[in-house]
């Protein structure tokens, strides 16, 4: 007997019509010097300019959509160190209901502002000492509310998978795809959508030095949980995978490439400069990758392309200047 997945292609599809109107569809943007630089056809599908400047609004509507209307009428709840919480938020916001959230009290203050700014009200706890799951569920029940999670949730999984459903529709067949990975649920669902349409195609996920959670788990076979790590890409301080993102990462995902801090820095200083963009930490680890050498070549495809065609998820730009000019600086 085979084994039915938990998330499908046709669970893409179905949250891609879902959240058609609702999400943007962002723009794939190309470089002829990062061509260079890399050695291959760069496809970069720009989720900074997704409503509240990341990903995460695509599962979170997809999810939030679908509770019942009683459900709606008592509210959600949510954990997150930011985007997550934005998306909630914006979501509950769209659908006329009302969101928590809990938000770890060094969480950057845009992104606490920003999730305010939606409506939600805000609670904060101590990330290093604090369990924020076991937080949140205690909080959703007190109130009855439903909770989403950021990434451990089918129909989340379904709507981050549309970023690469999209990606595959606007630039054609791609030899790889590289995606930052926190939780798991973005390169979880991109996963599903590309493999979906193109099995030969390779998956590579990205993640921080400091938080190789992900990479220790896929190694060992089983999920690795380490201290929470301390990085700039706080999208990506994850101690542990998710336990439904693993056992769909684990099927379709070749390997994970770490970056370090200079490297994620040098790689939104680029996407500055060169594509005119704004990039977060958390959303630039990709293009890190790339431009720092961290994935291994790709075979030729039978013509001059040495490195073939990859497409780099640009998971958010939710970062504020003071903060950019920081890391960016000289």
């Amino acid at each position: 007997m085979t084994s039915i997945p938990p998330v499908t292609l046709d669970d893409v599809r179905d949250a891609a019509a879902r959240i058609d109107g609702v999400a943007h569809r962002t723009p794939v943007l190309r470089s002829r010097t990062l061509d260079q630089l890399v050695g291959a056809e760069v496809f970069l599908k720009c989720e900074n300019f997704q409503r509240v400047g990341a990903f995460k609004f695509r599962g979170a509507y997809n999810a939030a959509s679908r509770l019942p209307r009683e459900q709606l009428a008592k509210g959600v709840a949510a954990y997150s160190s930011g985007n997550h919480a934005q998306a909630v938020a914006l979501a509950a916001r769209e659908l006329g209901t009302t969101a928590v959230i809990l938000m770890p009290e060094d969480a950057p203050p845009s992104k606490i502002e920003a999730t305010a700014g939606y409506g939600a009200e805000i609670v904060t706890y101590d990330r290093y000492t604090g369990d924020r799951t076991a937080l949140s569920a205690e909080l959703a029940a007190e109130r009855g509310l439903a909770l989403i999670p950021p990434y451990d949730h089918p129909h989340v999984i379904a709507g981050q998978g549309t970023v690469a459903l999209e990606l595959l529709e606007d630039a054609g067949r791609l030899d790889l795809l590289l995606a930052p990975v926190g939780g798991g649920g973005l390169i979880a669902g991109c996963a599903t959508a590309a493999k979906g349409l193109h099995p030969g195609i390779r998956v590579i996920g990205v993640e921080p030095e400091t938080g190789d959670d992900t990479k220790r788990s896929l190694e060992a076979g089983r999920r690795i949980t380490i201290d929470v790590p301390r990085t700039i890409a706080d999208g990506q301080a994850v101690p542990t995978p998710g336990e439904l993102t693993f056992s769909i990462n684990r099927r379709l995902v070749e390997a994970i490439a770490l970056v370090t801090d200079d490297e994620i820095r040098q790689a939104m200083r680029f996407a500055f400069e060169r594509l005119k963009i704004v990039v977060e930490p958390s959303g630039a680890g990709g293009l890190a990758a790339l431009l720092a050498g961290r994935v291994e070549q790709l075979p030729g495809s039978g013509d001059a392309r040495v490195g073939g065609r990859v497409g780099v998820v640009i998971s958010g730009g939710n970062v504020d200047a003071r903060r950019f000019a920081a890391l960016c600086g000289p």
